[in-house]
């Protein structure tokens, strides 16, 4: 017999032409893909005619990402994660960097000089876009998706229809705050009982369905939240919506209204503007956020935590255990929504104004979006995973500079949630199990272990 030798030069060179090949059938595919929807389109002109304007050069942009991309991740990138796989199998000899120790701590640090650092770079007025919109609006997402990921990712029961108690706490501040004149410090913890409330009456219908039709019927009871808000005009002004919603005050000591006598610039001799407001309200989701991470892990440690998640390993292995499934699943819903209320009601203040336009189905599906590709059940992943997300959309809006280059007709609204959908394919290729695809157990006999993504059943880890 011959002695065949298959040397590292020949390895690379056949993997380099599978990446070659590969890169080749991906740029065709994309080609049939996106030949009609991105290299033609339709506009009318002055005299409302029907003129077909060619874009082949963005058609073009689009197959060689798709190509490039492809001969990077079989050629670089698939090797790269098996021979991380494979390290990680290995016994570790270091133990964790300081960075991966303390990430938590060092987080919330950076978040609390967060809004004094773009006051210094950009000045008083010039932060109210950076606090707001990459601020306010990635800490809403973190607590929406910290409130589902109780339902999903420690009991394991899958609602589509999150963004219904969402809407529950913006209406109720926002109703209750005009009728009866009631504080924000009021109607916020009211909001999230109000929220846990039909938290409750969602959980019961659905006791004894889970998977395909607990889905189904969580969805349902989303759209009739959003169909109940349009068509009850009398009390919640159907598509008009709820405005002139009253500013939420520093414990009622000062008012950001201009009018008040009692208003936080004038009290500490500060120029009038309204990116004080926005800081405060920085502050104030923050805390909110934090108190969700804090009731979420010591909950996690708590016999009704650890029935979460023997609920979401085997419902019937649950049962035999002696473990009431109907008040797990029930806590499950009602604290998950309960702090879905306390969002909606800080939505509701930051807004000023709420309609059922924003408690559309997209923002259900945002959220468990943020939950699965962060990691079911990682407080750290999901946060990650909103900042990715709802931040990386934010700067889509932002890069105007594209037009530039496409052409002044390019607006890049219109190809945000394409781009986004794109990226939210190649992370669940990268990372199928999420930014972080291991978990650590509540319950341990003598030591405490990070549980592999790739030891778990599918869609469980």
């Amino acid at each position: 017999m011959s002695n065949i030798s298959h040397s590292p030069e020949s390895a690379g060179g056949n993997l380099t032409a599978r990446a070659l090949r590969e890169g080749i059938f991906a740029g065709i595919v994309a080609l049939g893909l996106f030949v009609l929807f991105v290299g033609l389109e339709t506009t009318q002109n002055i005299r409302n005619e029907l003129v077909l304007n060619q874009r082949w050069g963005l058609l073009a942009i689009f197959v060689a990402v798709a190509a490039v991309g492809r001969f990077l991740t079989v050629a670089y990138i698939r090797p790269w994660m098996e021979a991380r796989k494979a390290a990680a199998k290995a016994p570790a000899e270091a133990d964790e960097s300081f960075f991966k120790r303390n990430f938590s701590k060092i987080a919330i640090v950076a978040l609390l000089i967060y809004p004094p650092l773009m006051v210094m770079l950009f000045g008083v007025q010039g932060s109210l876009k950076w606090v707001d919109n990459f601020g306010i609006q990635i800490l809403i997402y973190v607590m929406l998706a910290w409130g589902l990921n109780i339902v999903v990712g420690l009991a394991g029961l899958l609602d589509l229809g999150y963004v219904a108690f969402y809407a529950v706490g913006a209406y109720s501040y926002a109703l209750l705050s005009q009728y009866f004149g009631l504080s924000f410090w009021i109607l916020l913890p009211l909001a999230g009982i109000l929220a846990a409330f039909w938290g409750m009456i969602l959980g019961f219908p659905v006791l004894r369905l889970k998977g395909d039709y607990l889905a189904i019927v969580t969805l349902a009871f989303g759209e009739i939240i959003r169909l109940v808000l349009i068509n009850w005009t009398e009390v919640t002004r159907g598509t008009f919506g709820v405005s002139g919603i009253p500013k939420a005050s520093v414990f009622g000591i000062w008012s950001f209204d201009v009018s008040a006598p009692n208003n936080f610039a004038k009290a500490f001799g500060l120029p009038m503007s309204s990116a004080y407001y926005k800081i405060f309200l920085f502050y104030l989701i923050l805390a909110l956020a934090l108190l969700t991470a804090y009731v979420t892990i010591r909950l996690r440690r708590m016999p009704i935590g650890r029935a979460w998640e023997a609920l979401r390993e085997d419902e019937i292995a649950c049962r035999s255990l002696g473990i009431n499934t109907v008040t797990t699943k029930l806590t499950a819903f009602s604290i998950g929504a309960m702090f879905g209320g306390f969002a909606g009601s800080f939505f509701a203040v930051r807004q000023g104004f709420v309609s059922p336009e924003s408690f559309v189905f997209l923002e259900s599906a945002i959220i468990l979006a943020i939950v699965v590709l962060g990691g079911m059940g990682s407080l750290v992943g999901i946060a990650v995973a909103a900042v990715v997300m709802v931040g990386g959309t934010e700067l889509l809006r932002e890069m105007t500079f594209l037009k530039a280059i496409f052409g002044p007709d390019f607006t890049p609204e219109l190809y945000r949630m394409l781009i986004f959908g794109l990226a939210m394919v190649i992370v669940m290729v990268w990372k199928p199990r999420g930014f972080v695809g291991s978990r650590e157990p509540t319950a341990f006999l003598k030591e405490r272990k990070a549980v592999s993504g790739s030891f778990t059943k599918e869609g469980h880890g």
